[in-house]
């Protein structure tokens, strides 16, 4: 077997919130020039068009509680596929490195001596000012604390508790299945008036919303049939869309 000609590269690359124009120019125009792109269920596929016509398109997408690939499976393509052509894309709806798995993929690549490079994308909480929702606000909100709602091994994260009694916006990535758990743990706390919205494909042409106060989260998501994919918004910040758009 001959020497390789070519250091094998891989990037994992942000494709942003939904909205195709919202990914970086870096990104766009690593895109341009890969010889292969591996691609998430939540990357708009219209980026798919600025790669070139012989650029190979695989998907690799885990639809929420649908069709998956595993994380083994895109690890042995990463390593195949990048030793053959000397550079993958890995393109990831939002942030690659925010609950994407992104590292995961980084740290594979690097054992293998594949060189690795990120760039991140705009990640979906930061697509509720599209919403008129800010995630901070001066004398409202005095940080953000982000969570997962649903960990490794299914539960509901115990930090949720923790966030609530500080004045941070909570964002809750991955929680629909949990907006019961969520609603009565701030009913637990005394805090079920806290305004609350949930953001479905935040920036795509399909993106729905729903708003009102977080102990009636599952009324919210029920009436504006909401579900996955959607990040659910929790504090004083919320209520601020009402007054942006009374202006």
């Amino acid at each position: 077997m001959g020497e390789m000609k070519f250091t094998p590269e891989l990037y994992v690359v942000g494709a942003g919130p939904g909205d195709p124009e919202l990914i970086t120019l870096k990104g766009l125009k690593v895109l341009q020039r890969t010889p292969i792109i591996l691609y998430d269920n939540l990357a708009n596929k219209e980026l798919l068009d600025y790669a070139q016509d012989s650029c190979e398109k695989i998907y690799v997408g885990k639809t929420p509680y649908g069709e998956y690939t595993s994380q083994e499976a895109i690890h042995e393509l990463i390593k195949e596929k990048a030793f053959e052509k000397g550079m993958v894309v890995r393109l990831k709806g939002g942030d690659p490195f925010i609950f994407g798995r992104g590292f995961e993929e980084v740290l594979f690549a690097n054992k293998l001596g594949i060189k690795t490079f990120y760039i991140p994308g705009i990640t979906s909480m930061q697509a509720s000012g599209f919403s008129h929702i800010p995630l901070t606000h001066r004398t409202i909100s005095e940080g953000i604390w982000v969570l997962t709602g649903t960990k490794k091994d299914g539960g509901l994260s115990s930090d949720l508790r923790l966030a609530m009694r500080s004045n941070a916006t909570v964002v809750i990535y991955m929680g629909m299945k949990k907006v019961h758990e969520i609603a009565d743990t701030y009913i637990q706390e005394g805090k079920g008036d806290t305004p609350a919205a949930i953001i479905q494909h935040a920036t795509h042409v399909k993106q729905k919303s729903g708003s009102g106060l977080v102990k009636d989260l599952s009324a919210i998501a029920e009436m504006n049939h909401l579900t996955h994919p959607s990040i659910i918004i929790i504090g004083g910040v919320v209520a601020l869309k009402d007054t942006a758009l009374n202006l």
